[in-house]
C-alpha cells in the first residue's frame, strides 16, 4: 500500500476517503445558530408588522370616530339661512383624555340642486293653498384627524333641510 496524501489510501482495486470530523461540530453548529437567527428574524419581523397594523387601525378607528362626531355636530348646529357658519377647524373630540383627535368641517354650502320635491308631504295655508313640500339640499365636508397616529378620515356629507314649502309663494 502506497500513502499518496493523508487522507487518501491507494489500494490496487479501490481508492477510500478518510474525512476528518473534528471539522463537523462546527459547520452543524454554525448552521445550527444560522437557522435559528433566520427563525428570530422571521418572528421579529412579523411581530413588528402586526404591531403597525394594529396602530394603523387603532389610528383610523380614531381619526373616524372624530369624524362622525364633526357629522353629529354638524346635524345639530346646522343653520341653512348661514351654512358657512357650520365650518370649523380642529375641534377637540374629548378634551379631557385625547387632544389629539380633532375634526374639522369644511365647505358646507348649497349642493347647486336646489330644492327637491317631496311627495307626500302637504301644507295647507289659510286660503286653502298647498305649496309644494321639498328639501334644499347642503353639501360639506367633514375630516377626523388623530395627529398621535398620524391618520385621517375624510366623510362628504350631504344635508337635506325640510320639509319646507317652496314656490312662488311667500308666507
Amino acid at each position: 500500500m502506497k500513502k499518496i496524501k493523508k487522507y487518501f489510501y491507494l489500494t490496487l482495486d479501490t481508492c477510500h476517503l478518510s474525512l476528518n470530523k473534528e471539522g463537523f461540530a462546527l459547520i452543524a453548529a454554525l448552521l445550527a445558530i444560522l437557522i435559528i437567527t433566520a427563525v428570530g428574524v422571521l418572528v421579529f419581523t412579523v411581530t413588528t408588522r402586526d404591531i403597525r397594523v394594529s396602530t394603523r387601525v387603532t389610528g383610523e378607528k380614531k381619526a373616524f370616530s372624530a369624524a362622525e362626531t364633526g357629522v353629529h355636530s354638524l346635524i345639530q348646529n346646522f343653520n341653512p339661512l348661514n351654512s358657512a357658519a357650520s365650518d370649523t377647524v380642529n375641534v377637540v373630540v374629548d378634551a379631557a383624555t385625547d387632544l389629539d383627535t380633532v375634526y374639522s368641517i369644511a365647505n358646507t354650502a348649497p349642493s347647486g340642486a336646489g330644492w327637491v320635491s317631496m311627495t307626500g308631504y302637504t301644507f295647507s295655508y289659510g286660503s286653502g293653498s298647498t305649496p309644494p313640500m321639498g328639501n334644499n339640499t347642503f353639501n360639506s365636508e367633514v375630516t377626523g384627524r388623530n395627529t398621535r397616529y398620524e391618520s385621517s378620515v375624510q366623510i362628504d356629507a350631504g344635508l337635506g333641510y325640510g320639509p319646507t314649502p317652496f314656490g312662488t309663494q311667500y308666507q
